[in-house]
């Protein structure tokens, strides 16, 4: 059995990320598939492993501009895979304009089907383009003969948009790399902690529009001004207009630049030392998919204020403590919990330790090849 791959829209980000884990962690023998074939841009293979059984190819065209690999997914990607004998193609961008069959897509990407939190751009090129995929991705899915989500609040939230799906579908949550996993560390009372020594919190994520980091920034300073010795750190990359407003808070709420430090992107390898260094970890996102840096929190040891939207409860449990992300005084609440009583540090930091234990890249690339199986199978039966 052959699997194609179609990543000539992986490029940034947790695509990657997920490409990479799944193909590292796979044994696509064990599902009866002998042969993987991916198309994509040159940087992206390069991160790919070197397996007996992996193919990658790299078409020129896939090096260029997204109307470039827009007209070779739609003109010359079905073509490839008939030649290439494929049984199965996967497209875990989401949106697939071919007449090649079955196919697999992914849901990755919840932003272009919760409408209130793409307004939150506005009128601006991001708005156009979450439309755009809403569109396309409501398309593909409709017409995929398999479609994976990552968790069952995406499954809905899609669903919500494009009506049941009559394609087969599967929820297969994303894994953990196991350089996140650090044990949780001994939780002391604040009162070991001073402005030399300081309490660390870590917000690690995109600076954006539904990630309300200038909120963090307003309810740590309320903690401020009670005189608590804390520090808050923002780490990721930035979409323009988000950075500015958190830049905005700062100079609000930080004009010395005593307390609040961002360090913008940091390498996916160098992550978990990142980690290893704070006390506490906050999660504020309003919209996510699968919230892969909770994950990374959470194996980090660390205990976490986290969002109460989205997939957050059902990846988090009650393994944490909840808080409105648009609402700073209730994660002042949340904080001020969290750092009043070591036990519960250290309670809720074990309880999300030990959560996160079951997210896994080798079940992930065991049940997602099994799937890919299956619907090739079902295919044969068929016709």
């Amino acid at each position: 059995m052959n699997l194609c791959i179609d990543a000539s829209n992986i490029r940034l980000g947790g695509g990657v990320t997920h490409l990479v884990e799944l193909l590292n962690a796979a044994d696509p023998n064990k599902h009866g598939i002998n042969n993987v074939i991916v198309w994509g841009g040159k940087n992206t293979l390069a991160k790919l492993p070197e397996r007996s059984w992996l193919n990658k190819i790299n078409p020129d065209v896939l090096n260029r501009g997204l109307l470039h690999r827009i007209l070779w997914q739609r003109f010359s990607l079905s073509r490839l895979a008939r030649d290439a004998s494929c049984d199965v193609l996967f497209v875990p961008g989401g949106s697939y304009a071919g007449n090649f069959w079955p196919i697999v897509t992914m849901s990755q990407n919840l932003l272009p089907f919760e409408w209130a939190e793409l307004r939150r751009y506005g009128c601006s090129f991001n708005t156009l383009k979450y439309f755009l995929l809403r569109y396309t991705q409501s398309s593909s899915f409709q017409n995929s003969d398999g479609v994976i989500f990552l968790t069952e609040y995406a499954k809905h939230s899609v669903q919500d948009v494009t009506g049941y799906l009559s394609s087969e579908t599967v929820v297969i949550p994303h894994g953990l790399n196991f350089r996140f996993q650090i044990n949780p560390k001994v939780q002391h009372p604040i009162a070991n902690y001073s402005d030399s020594n300081p309490f660390s919190l870590l917000y690690v994520s995109i600076i954006d529009q539904y990630k309300h980091q200038w909120h963090v920034v307003e309810a740590v300073h309320k903690l401020r001004q009670s005189g608590l010795p804390i520090i808050l750190n923002f780490v990721g990359p930035a979409y323009p207009p988000s950075l500015n407003r958190l830049q905005s808070a700062i100079n609000q709420y930080d004009p010395e630049k005593c307390w609040v430090k961002y360090y913008g992107s940091v390498p996916y390898e160098f992550l978990h030392d990142i980690y290893a260094q704070a006390d506490l970890g906050i999660f504020a996102s309003s919209c996510e998919n699968m919230p892969i840096i909770l994950l990374e929190t959470m194996a980090a040891g660390l205990p976490v204020a986290c969002s109460n939207r989205g997939p957050m409860p059902e990846v988090l449990g009650n393994a944490g403590l909840y808080f409105d992300p648009e609402n700073p005084a209730t994660l002042s609440k949340t904080i001020l919990d969290f750092i009043n009583s070591p036990l519960l540090r250290n309670e809720k930091a074990y309880s999300s330790f030990a959560r996160s234990q079951q997210y896994s890249w080798s079940r992930c690339a065991d049940q997602t090849f099994a799937f890919f199986s299956s619907i090739a199978n079902k295919k044969r039966t068929k016709f």
